[in-house]
């Protein structure tokens, strides 16, 4: 009889998300947790934080929480510092939050501007360079980011900023692969489609059944989709995998120039 293989095993491993407070955080850190992760759930404010690490708890895994702004240089730094004092290693950086005010170009404050700056770009090299150290040491090291459709592949009014933003964590993912590749440390992304989280809260249920007709296969994405395709990313089947995203769209970005 043909043994079988144990897909996107991280029992043992300990996995940093950021943005795990709710929405796509959540689900991959939940995901990352029933593979046998221990995970830190890294949120701005506590109390999303506090829910998902219950979730997980309730479903018998591991979790501790760390509050952190991620658009301060320190807090990114001292995030990495916590986890090692906490459980002397780290395997997986997944950067997930994000930041996305509706603004214009003639709008957007550079208050604005910076925060999204920030958080969605400058902290993959504030979180990365903290991390390095210790994922040189691990045995399947994975920097993994959230990306976007939007500024990589789509442009989208009142939110340039959040595209060039993307756009610039794109590059940070070839780039760092290249550099990183000599550690072993493997650097992938996921630029998510249309995802029913928060961020759609501004749509009616109308715009988000049409929205979800439009797409090729016949829905809007869960967060639970993007989740699976970081799983992957992160486990040793995706070993020589390094410098890529994965668009997880349901297949929208095919049919949007039609």
């Amino acid at each position: 009889m043909i043994e079988p293989i144990a897909p996107f095993n991280l029992q043992d491993r300990v996995a940093i998300v950021t943005g795990a407070g709710r929405g796509i955080g959540r689900a991959i850190a939940r995901a990352f947790a029933r593979a046998g992760a221990q995970v830190v759930v890294a949120t701005r404010t506590a109390g999303p934080g506090e829910e998902t690490v219950k979730l997980i708890e309730e479903e018998g895994g591991a979790a501790k929480l760390t509050s952190v702004d991620l658009s301060k240089r320190e807090e990114a730094a001292s995030l990495i510092e916590e986890t090692n004092r906490a459980f002397g290693r780290l395997d997986i950086l997944v950067h997930n939050a994000g930041v996305y005010p509706f603004a214009t170009v003639d709008e957007i404050s550079d208050e604005d501007l910076e925060i999204t700056l920030n958080v969605n770009l400058k902290a993959a090299f504030w979180l990365t360079k903290a991390a390095a150290p210790m994922l040189r040491k691990a045995p399947s090291p994975r920097l993994l980011f959230t990306s976007s459709l939007g500024g990589p592949r789509i442009g989208v009014p009142a939110m340039v900023h959040y595209g060039a933003s993307k756009s610039g964590l794109n590059g940070f993912i070839r780039g760092a692969a290249v550099e990183y590749a000599k550690d072993r440390i493997t650097v992938n992304g996921v630029e998510p489609g249309g995802i029913l989280t928060d961020a759609l809260s501004f749509a009616t249920p109308e715009q988000l059944e049409a929205a979800g007709a439009a797409t090729p296969i016949g829905r809007l994405g869960n967060p639970e989709d993007i989740a699976y395709g970081m799983l992957y990313l992160a486990s040793d089947q995706a070993s020589y995998i390094t410098g890529q995203t994965i668009v997880i769209d349901g297949g929208a970005s095919l049919t949007i120039a039609s």
